[in-house]
């Protein structure tokens, strides 16, 4: 479901967005450039959910330093 919203602007920042993105496009370009500002993506929600389980964290994490002391020992 979309919601109107009236917002205010400069009026040569309207009419700049008039000029480059066209009437009946505007809201759709305010729209996506908010967008990942406001609403989490289902990347970062999974992401968050995998923070959640302390065991996987905790054996992630005694992989990561495992695998540290590896690369420590490559020449460069």
């Amino acid at each position: 479901m979309q919601k109107k919203l009236t917002i205010t602007v400069d009026e040569k920042v309207y009419e700049g967005l008039y000029r480059r993105i066209g009437r009946r496009k505007i809201s759709k370009f305010v729209e996506d450039l908010v967008r990942p500002h406001v609403i989490k993506s289902g990347l970062e929600s999974a992401y968050a959910e995998m923070a959640k389980d302390k065991a996987r964290e905790a054996e992630a994490l005694e992989w990561s330093e495992s695998t540290f002391g590896d690369s420590a020992d490559e020449e460069g």
